[in-house]
């Protein structure tokens, strides 16, 4: 970490910068100590001793314990929303890749990383941060399930398959969610490679001309 006394002798930031550097420490010691500890046992002090930082700078930025929590479960859904959205535009059009896109997003370094699922799963499991799931990232997974929905509707128009695409997208929803808990909470949890071979396994059961367990079938026209 990055001592004040070394930042106050190099070219300081603008002040905007610094304090949305500050916060985004902030928030990362958050992340790290939700993992660590679980969201109710979680307290500012745990977080600015995570960050190296004072107990009143954390109050100075955030206030509270709630606001702290709601801004870093913001952070973790915008990051998640703008990791999907991203995957999307650099894919290929067709439904095929454009639902392997989503397929992989799940399982990239950065968000599938062991401090960010155990944070994820901490704010899933806990009854007391449900309502401010339900507040700040119920509009976007309502906007992802559609997506999953189309682009499953156009593959099993495409590939002429006998599916119903409501349940075939909640299926592959639900697995992926499944695979999140399963990398958090086995003694012994397989690699993040495994995961998405098990994902792949999933969309091949129900798509098995465009996917295998190695993921999106190449070999198939758009």
């Amino acid at each position: 970490m990055i001592q004040p006394e070394l930042i106050a002798e190099s070219a300081p930031p603008p002040r905007k910068a610094s304090r949305e550097a500050r916060r985004a420490q902030l928030i990362e010691a958050t992340i790290a100590t939700i993992a660590q500890r679980g969201f109710a046992r979680t307290t500012l002090t745990d977080v600015a001793k995570q960050a190296g930082l004072s107990h009143g700078l954390v109050n100075f930025h955030f206030e509270t314990k709630e606001k702290l929590l709601g801004e870093t479960l913001r952070h973790l859904y915008e990051e998640y929303s703008q990791n999907w959205h991203q995957a999307l535009a650099d894919a290929a059009p067709d439904a095929a890749s454009q639902l392997d896109a989503l397929l992989r997003a799940d399982f990239n370094d950065t968000i599938g990383s062991p401090q960010r699922l155990a944070a994820w799963c901490a704010f899933w499991g806990e009854t007391q941060s449900r309502p401010l799931y339900q507040q700040l990232c119920a509009p976007g997974d309502v906007r992802y399930n559609d997506t999953v929905r189309r682009l499953c509707t156009n593959l099993i128009a495409k590939g002429r398959y006998d599916l119903n695409p409501a349940r075939v997208a909640r299926v592959l929803r639900v697995t992926s969610d499944g695979l999140w808990l399963e990398l958090m909470t086995l003694a012994v949890p397989y690699a993040m490679a495994e995961a998405r071979a098990t994902l792949y396994t999933c969309a091949a059961a129900f798509f098995p001309r465009h996917f295998t367990a190695d993921g999106l079938n190449a070999t198939v026209a758009p």
